[in-house]
């Protein structure tokens, strides 16, 4: 069975970290609707959701990926790039500790988890202003014994690695060329971005179809004439807070 932790949107998200992107006023109930969207779209793909409370004096609580990397063998836990970001941890561990053993990444090493994307045995991580050299060697100590690969990816112009490249199909990233090569990639096919959307990279996949945000029609397009199933909802809101659809979950496979 899937499962995805979640958790509701901090009445203190307009007080959240911004890196690339100005900031605006963001609507708390009109993002709460959103995320309760997103939510019933992870149900409505068969995925079993674990919300957790909301965290009302921190932030950017919403984006619980950044937390946490989860593969089948095991969690680690990241140390994220942000201080303010830190004290997420806490819970999402606790979450996690009956599915999964968990590692740490420890200083001062760096990531988000939304610097890391994993297709099949290999494990990309963006190489940003969140996620430093240390933490990918700590990565790499981790991983390699268990099978995985671990390769850095230069990120320019956006918050994270999965900013401008996601996982679409078993074999396909949809991609924002100017922000990711595809050079890092062998072996994979490529969608790229409407150049008029240039935030439109990021999508969940889940089984068979993507979660995709409504604003981006350009790209859902695209996506649709290369035979991709996407159930599309509406995340202008938390995109303000510099989060994305992926952003918003953690999801994992658990068979009792």
């Amino acid at each position: 069975m899937m499962f995805a932790i979640t958790r509701g949107v901090s009445p203190a998200i307009d007080r959240c970290e911004l890196t690339h992107i100005d900031r605006e006023p963001i609507d708390f109930s009109r993002a709460c609707a959103q995320h309760r969207q997103y939510v019933e779209a992870l149900r409505g793909l068969g995925i079993q959701v674990l919300a957790l409370p909301v965290e009302p004096d921190l932030p950017d609580s919403v984006f619980v990926e950044d937390a946490a990397l989860v593969l089948d063998e095991c969690a680690i836990m990241t140390n994220p790039g942000a201080r303010s970001r830190r004290p997420e941890l806490e819970s999402i561990e606790a979450a996690l500790t009956p599915y999964r053993k968990i590692l740490h990444v420890q200083a001062p090493g760096t990531i988000d988890g939304g610097d890391i994307l994993v297709v099949g045995k290999t494990v990309f991580v963006g190489v940003t202003t969140r996620s430093n050299g240390n933490a990918i060697g700590q990565l790499t100590v981790m991983l390699e014994p268990l099978g995985y690969e671990v390769r850095p990816v230069p990120v320019t112009g956006c918050l994270h690695l999965k900013s401008g490249v996601t996982q679409v199909a078993d074999d396909t990233l949809l991609l924002n060329p100017d922000w990711v090569s595809s050079a890092y990639f062998p072996g994979l096919n490529f969608l790229e971005v409407d150049p008029a959307e240039p935030g439109a990279a990021n999508a969940v996949l889940v089984g068979g179809a993507i979660i995709f945000p409504t604003a981006f029609p350009g790209t859902l397009k695209i996506l649709k004439s290369a035979g991709i199933t996407a159930v599309t909802v509406d995340a202008d809101e938390l995109a303000k807070a510099e989060g994305a659809v992926t952003c918003c979950s953690l999801l994992f496979r658990h068979d009792d």
